[in-house]
């Protein structure tokens, strides 16, 4: 198993955990339908995906996913007041051009929402910055900065300040170590690499 695919497989099973069997989800930056064919094969939800990238979507479908092509913001207008049991924004809000709309219309279309983020507070990151003034280059964040999509770094102490500003509730949280499978339980701003969260209103 490449190191890829092992950060992607421990991000589905805490996932997993947290969502209910038998249930509505709606995977916002759904990417090939990984997430949502390993959900309905372990969780057997009813699944939707939605991605900006036509080839994705087109893997999706590949895989068996439903999935559409588009705004994720746009899309989730079409839908009622709590339409979904759960929506997830997995490695995607980082990218979004606003987050914090994207996240609120989550929450009034999802009973609950799941947000999985780099933590760009991890500590390797601080030091990469400091001692080489380039962009981190580690575990944490493998790539160079033009093989990289537009990204709005954030870490873990600021997403938790946005929740409290919003009146947004944090059922839930899953910090991991910068080896992206063990729990960090310490200071999680300066250790986690990767963090997990569940939402609601």
């Amino acid at each position: 198993m490449n190191r890829t695919t092992e950060k992607r497989t421990v991000d589905m099973q805490i996932i997993g955990e947290w969502v209910e069997p038998d249930t509505g989800v709606l995977d916002l930056g759904c990417g090939r339908g990984a997430l949502l064919t390993y959900l309905a094969q372990n969780k057997q939800v009813r699944g939707i995906g939605v991605d900006l990238d036509f080839r994705r979507i087109s893997a999706c479908v590949q895989r068996g996913v439903t999935a559409y092509q588009g705004d994720m913001h746009g899309f989730m207008r079409e839908f009622p007041d709590g339409h979904f049991d759960r929506v997830i924004c997995s490695r995607t809000v980082q990218e979004l051009d606003d987050p914090a709309a994207v996240i609120l219309e989550a929450l009034r279309v999802g009973h609950a929402v799941t947000v999985g983020f780099v933590n760009h507070g991890f500590w390797k990151n601080r030091v990469d910055a400091l001692l080489r003034g380039r962009k981190p280059r580690n575990a944490v964040y493998t790539t160079e900065w033009f093989e990289s999509r537009p990204t709005n770094p954030l870490t873990v102490a600021d997403f938790e300040h946005f929740c409290a500003s919003k009146g947004i509730r944090i059922n839930r949280r899953a910090h991991l170590l910068g080896d992206w499978k063990t729990p960090c339980h310490f200071l999680p701003n300066l250790f986690a690499g990767y963090a997990l969260y569940e939402l609601t209103r």
